[in-house]
This record gives C-alpha cells, structure tokens and sequence, in this order.
C-alpha cells in the first residue's frame, strides 16, 4: 500500500498549504521538462501527482485516512492517465506561482488604469488653498454600448473557438496544457456587430474637464487623488483614479521652506548702524513692520510670527524668517561722499588705502 503522506513528505496533519508547497516542489523536480526521457522521474512525478489529487480533495483524504486505500473513490481518480484532471491541478497549484501557468483563462473584470496630472500652482495658491479647473483627454466607457462594444440592440457573442472559456486546451507530452484563445483574445466572447460610435472598442476619448480643491498647505510633490476619474475598467471593471502631482512655482521674492516662508530684505547704512522700522511685504499681500534694532549687521535674520505656510489639514501658519542685507549705494552726491569720508576719519578707517595695502602694514606690524 503506498504511504501519500510520505510520498510528499508531509505529516498525517498537513493542512492544504502544506500539501501545495510540497506538491510544488516535488513537481518541479520531478517534472518531465527537467527530466526528458527518464522513466524513473516520469514514474514518479505520477505518482506524486496521485498522491496530491487524493490528499488534496476532503473527501478522498478522509477515505484514505480511514480505509488506508484509495479504491472505491469513483472513475477517474488514480495514477494519472488522460492529463485532463491533472491540467487543472497544475494550473491551480502553479497559478500563482507562474502568472496563471499554461494559459489565460477567461478575462474577467478588470480595474482601469490610473491616470497622472502634473500641475503648476503659485506660492500663494500652495499656501492658502485655491481651486482649479483640469482639461485633459480621457477614454470614457461608450454611452451609446454602455461599454460592451457592440451595437444597440446587440451583445457579444459565445466564442465559438473556446465555447466562452477563454482559452484553448491543446495535449502536450503526457498531460495537457492551455493558451489563450487567439480568436477571442482570452475573452471568451467576440463582438459581431461592433457599436458604431466606438468601433466596437467599448470606449471613447473625450476632453474632460473637472474641478479640483486644492488644500491649504500643499507643496511641490503633493499628490491629491480624485476616485473614479481614470482609465474605464475592463469587461465591467471599475474606473481607475486620477492622481494630481502639484509643483509650486517659485516666487521672486519669496522662498518656502515647510511651513516657514524666507525673504531678504535691503537696509542702508543708517538704517542699519541708527535702528529703525521698516515695512516687509507678506505673502498674503499685506505688509508686516519689522523693528531694526541699532548696530544691525548684514545676514541677520527676524521672525514674523504666524505669517508663513500652514500644514495640510491644519489652520496654524509657520513663520516668515526675514533676512537683513547691507544695501551699498553705487552713486553718491559729493556732499555723501564728504560725510563718508569724514565718518571714516572719525572711525579710523583710511579708506584712501586699498585692501592689500592694509594687509602689507598687518604683517609688517606682526613682523616688528
């Protein structure tokens, strides 16, 4: 009597899994591909085939399990013969394995392909939020058909090649096999009076126009998805989405960061060595004043509370870091030139000297 738990090496309470893994794995070994013209593997890849189609059917198994035999199971079960069962057990058990291994079977509902929108929003409109309109070509499923692709009044039809499977079984070797149906294409149905409107297709382009909310907060790379609004699905399937990938446009005089938002602003002299008060544009179009404490250096950098960008979902702003720059006037009237001259006598600067003259008299100083 042949031991099936121990031609597949499995326990006497191996679950399905179990059994499949190790059906897989001594069918790759043994299969008669790998192992052309020896009789002693094709032997027991029969026998291993045997021993999975017992074990894997409940009935069959408790049978064998208590009577210790496979016989009085009903025709047809047994060392494999004609391939026709052992077709679809190797595409049950290798189905997942290879892509549905030995065939397509018949296509089924599908999901459409999604589709991408690229873009260019303002800073402004990234940080406050705005609304936009989308035009752009797409396929839509044909009203007139409804999507099946034949004439009003008319519908596919059996593929007489297939019978409405989808795939043809051919006898290769000892077992059999199966490939798509050329004439059907794997659908199992053919179109005899193709729609006119979308020649038979089930689907039509056409310029679609959507309106899209734009959230506060978004930045370049954001990704805002709108259900349902892709490619038509396949047979019936549903519609694909659209993703709307968003790029922020950049701003000549301000640059974002997250939610902090940076600018440079220009100081004379004066202003920066005496204090004062300026004014500093915003990116709501408003202007903030700004306190130069005196003895301002160039590069210093201020904080303006809560006028920045906000995060997605979130009402709370960042701040907008303000970046203090020393503005030197290219032209002076003789009388700014006198009164430069004069403060830098007063200061102790020789500003008649050039830069490596001074640099000549440090290291003759450091040398002395």
């Amino acid at each position: 009597m042949k031991d099936y738990y121990e031609i597949l090496g499995v326990s006497r309470d191996a679950t399905a899994d179990d059994l499949k893994k190790a059906f897989r794995k001594l069918a790759m070994r043994y299969h008669p591909d790998r192992n052309p013209g020896n009789k002693e593997a094709e032997d027991k890849f029969k026998e291993i085939n045997e021993a999975y189609s017992c074990l894997n059917d409940s009935q069959k198994r408790a049978h064998y399990d208590r009577f210790g035999t496979s016989e009085g199971m009903g025709a047809g079960y047994g060392p494999f013969t004609t391939g026709a069962g052992f077709g679809d057990i190797f595409e049950e058990v290798f189905g997942d394995f290879f892509g549905n291994f030995g065939g397509t079977r018949r296509q089924r509902p599908a999901r459409g392909s999604d589709l991408r929108y690229d873009l260019d929003i303002s800073l402004s409109e990234a940080v406050f939020g705005t609304e936009k309109t989308l035009d752009f070509p797409k396929w839509e499923s044909c009203r007139d058909c409804r999507g099946n692709g034949s004439a009003p009044g008319k519908s596919p039809e059996t593929c007489p090649s297939c019978k409405g499977t989808g795939s043809i079984r051919f006898q290769q070797g000892f077992f059999s096999v199966s490939r798509s149906c050329s004439k059907c294409q794997g659908a199992g149905k053919i179109i005899t009076h193709p729609c006119k409107k979308c020649k038979g297709m089930g689907k039509i382009q056409e310029q679609k126009s959507i309106s899209l909310k734009i959230p506060a907060g978004v930045d370049t790379g954001s990704r805002l998805k709108i259900s349902g609004e892709g490619e038509p699905g396949e047979y019936g399937g549903p519609y694909g989405d659209l993703y709307v990938i968003l790029n922020i446009e950049s701003h000549p005089f301000f640059k974002r960061e997250g939610t902090e938002i940076f600018c440079e602003v220009p100081v004379s002299f004066p202003q920066a060595a005496l204090g004062t008060e300026i004014e500093v544009p915003t990116i709501d179009g408003t202007a903030a004043k700004l306190k130069i404490p005196p003895g301002t250096q160039s590069g210093k950098l201020f904080t303006i509370k809560g006028q920045g960008a906000p995060r997605v979902g979130s009402h709370q702003r960042g701040n907008q870091i303000v970046r203090i720059y020393l503005e030197v006037p290219t032209k002076l009237t003789s009388r700014q030139k006198e009164l430069l001259e004069e403060f830098a006598s007063i200061n102790g600067d020789e500003v008649t000297k050039s830069f490596k003259e001074k640099l000549k008299d440090l290291f003759t100083g450091v040398e002395s």
